[in-house]
């Protein structure tokens, strides 16, 4: 079944003509004929049904037609990761969001290796990922901030896990045990760049009372391959999965 994610209002009988690029999707990739049925979410109402009422030269019209599922949202977790080469970091935003997120906060540290991204790219990969993974909204993507910054602004009550693999840090399954998944709360998974965190950057973040070191195991891992292995430890743990 395929599935969309649309910006606008649903209510039964209402109309909604898709952007180009979902319309050249549904008709030229898919072969989309009126009459074929299909499923829309716009992260706040959940999952509707519609059909296809009108394929067009320039653009598709959906039809929507009942409620499918209503909308739950996972848990409020944010990815934090340092800037990478384009191609693992469009990997990190496609497994964030098959893997829950709500955030990816890319970030700029004393170590990046990569100072810029296509960060509207990026979105669309994410939305993509979620139609594909059947989450009833898309995590946001923001634009890169210095990882200074983020701390200096950080957000009352949100914890943070971040992945310390130059320190004396626990196993990530065996600090994340001492938290009631009932009462998880925010939190933020920070991976840092593939030259890891400065002495200073480690020190800052060591000195945080709301920051749980973690290491993800005795293996030196690649940034994407870290991001993935945190946010599944952390999901086993604290987040949905349990659920």
């Amino acid at each position: 079944m395929i599935r969309l994610f649309v910006p606008h209002d649903l209510a039964a009988g209402a109309e909604l003509t898709l952007d180009e690029g979902q319309s050249r999707y549904l008709g030229a990739v898919m072969r989309a004929a009126a009459g074929d049925e299909l499923r829309v979410f716009n992260g706040r109402e959940g999952e509707w049904q519609a059909l296809v009422a009108r394929v067009g030269k320039r653009a598709v019209t959906l039809q929507i037609i009942a409620p499918a599922r209503p909308h739950v949202r996972g848990p409020d977790l944010d990815l934090l990761i340092a800037l990478v080469k384009r191609g693992p970091l469009e990997t990190i935003v496609e497994k964030a969001a098959e893997l829950g997120a709500r955030r990816v906060r890319p970030l700029i540290t004393e170590r990046t290796n990569a100072d810029h991204t296509r960060v509207e790219r990026l979105r669309t990969i994410a939305v993509e990922a979620s139609e594909q993974t059947g989450r009833l909204d898309v995590p946001q993507v923001l634009k890169p901030v210095k990882l200074e910054a983020l701390l200096d602004g950080w957000e009352g009550g949100r914890r943070l896990m971040f992945c310390d693999e130059a320190g004396d840090a626990q196993p990530a399954l065996t600090a994340l045990a001492g938290f009631d998944s009932r009462t998880a709360g925010p939190w933020a998974i920070l991976i840092g760049p593939e030259g890891g965190f400065s002495p200073r950057e480690r020190e800052r973040l060591r000195t945080l009372n709301y920051a749980t070191p973690v290491t993800l195991g005795p293996r030196i891992l690649r940034a994407d391959t870290a991001a993935i292995s945190a946010l599944t430890l952390w999901q086993a743990a604290l987040g949905d999965w349990r659920s």
